[in-house]
Order: C-alpha cells, then structure tokens, then sequence
C-alpha cells in the first residue's frame, strides 16, 4: 500500500472544491454573533482564521493527504434561522484536488465557533442536547 499516492505523472491544472458546514445553535447564540461580540471575541473573525489555518495545514492532519500550494481560498458565513453556514473555497494549481482542504476549512471554522458560543450553550447540566455541527460536504469540484 502507498503511504502517498504517487501523482507525479499527473499534470498540474488549476482545481477548486468548494465545502459547506453547518452549525446547529440557539436563538441566544445567533443573536450574540449578530452583535458581532462573544466573551472570547468576534465569532465570524476568529472562525474565519481557523478556517484559513486548517486549509494550509490539512496534509498534516490528514496522512495520506499530499502537501498542496493553495493560491487562493475564501471563507464565507451565513447566519440562518437554526444557525451558522460556513462555505469555504479552496484554489490551487497542481496535480491533485483541493476538496479536503475545503473540508478541513469547514470543520474547523465550525469548531472554533463552537468553541466560542459553547458558554451560551450549555444547558443546565453542562451538555449540548441541541448543538450540533452537520451537513458538511463537498459542494463541487471544479477542473480549469
């Protein structure tokens, strides 16, 4: 078995994956990302780094994942009426698909708004019966 698929002889062209996630919060969740403040800072803002760091650092947590130049990436959020839309995009010219990469900008962008709304979460034991992190997936995969 290959640790790393061998994709020299595939030619290098321009490939784009688009991923979405949802996040699954409460009423008083929603309206504290609104307001644009939460006790550990502007949700979308630090969510939207995680994001960014996951997409350069996916080969490093995915081990048969190779080593991408991304050259370009975007992260966009969309509050809905049961929470929080991230969809990120992912651009690189080389010789395998990017739609990892935009798979790791959404989990972790959604994790690390989790994070940062758990407090506002929690019910009275401590737990999170009604948060959840869905739906992620693979919009589309683009070849130029």
């Amino acid at each position: 078995m290959d640790a790393i698929v061998d994709i020299s002889n595939k030619p290098k062209i321009k490939r784009k994956a688009v991923a979405t996630g949802l996040l699954l919060l409460s009423k008083k969740s929603i309206d504290k990302i609104n307001e644009g403040k939460t006790k550990k800072g502007d949700v979308l803002e630090a969510s939207t780094i995680a994001s960014i760091q996951a997409i350069k650092e996916t080969s490093r947590m995915i081990p048969h994942c190779h080593n991408i130049p991304i050259e370009g990436s975007k992260v966009d959020w969309a509050i809905e009426e049961k929470g929080l839309r991230c969809t990120v995009s992912v651009v690189a010219n080389w010789n395998t698909g990017v739609e990892m990469e935009a798979l790791c900008g959404v989990s972790n962008g959604l994790l690390c708004a989790l994070d940062m709304l758990k407090s506002i979460e929690k019910d009275s034991e401590g737990q999170y019966p009604k948060t959840e992190i869905t739906d992620i997936r693979v919009l589309k995969k683009i070849k130029y």
